[in-house]
């Protein structure tokens, strides 16, 4: 648990149920020891690069919290520098209710998760939307090739950052994944049944 994330998430009604619960022994200790966890580091920014998908939760003018769903070729969510993420925010159904939200308060919550691992990457921080004489970050954030329209970029401060256990995250696998897995096998039945035809197998 970093320092920083907790001083976010463990607010004093958090910490007092901790308490009542029997955890806030430990979650003390461990936000004693852990890094301030404010600033990403390489492990955290390879990790960002291999997304090609993240859960953003922004908070209403009502209170609501809602969450949506970003996605896009991987790495379409880009590092900008240790305490900067930024990313080409493409059409979607077109409700806004995100971007509206940020109008009103630009505090988010990202949740990045790699299924196949087990892992889950925790980030919290301020968005804003990037305006278009910031040419250079804009140039930065484009994903050639891809087909999707871009109708705005996002820049998030980070503020805090978390990785959580990989308890209960079920391993999932996309279809380029499984592809990769199963490649080596494929390969191997394709040999085995030249062989079977009499056909030499090709070098």
């Amino acid at each position: 648990m970093s320092q920083r994330f907790a001083e976010i998430a463990f607010t004093p009604q958090v910490k007092a149920l901790q308490t009542e619960l029997g955890s806030r022994d430990m979650y003390a200790r461990l936000e004693k020891r852990d890094a301030p966890g404010d600033r990403l580091t390489e492990e955290e920014q390879a990790f960002i690069a291999q997304r090609d998908s993240f859960y953003l939760a922004s908070v209403s003018e009502t209170g609501w919290p809602y969450v949506q769903h970003r996605g896009g070729p991987a790495g379409f969510l880009k590092v900008i520098d240790p305490t900067t993420i930024a990313f080409a925010d493409f059409r979607g159904n077109r409700q806004y209710v995100s971007v509206g939200n940020l109008l009103h308060d630009n505090r988010v919550a990202l949740f990045l998760m790699d299924y196949p691992n087990q892992l889950r990457l925790k980030i919290l921080g301020r968005a804003r939307i990037v305006s278009a004489d910031e040419t250079a970050l804009l140039e930065r954030l484009r994903t050639p090739g891809y087909r999707a329209r871009a109708e705005r970029a996002l820049a998030i401060q980070v503020a805090a950052f978390d990785w959580n256990c990989p308890q209960h995250i079920t391993p999932r696998f996309s279809s380029t994944e499984v592809e990769a897995i199963i490649a080596p096998l494929q390969a191997r039945i394709t040999e085995l049944e030249q062989r079977l035809s009499g056909v030499k197998p090709a070098s």
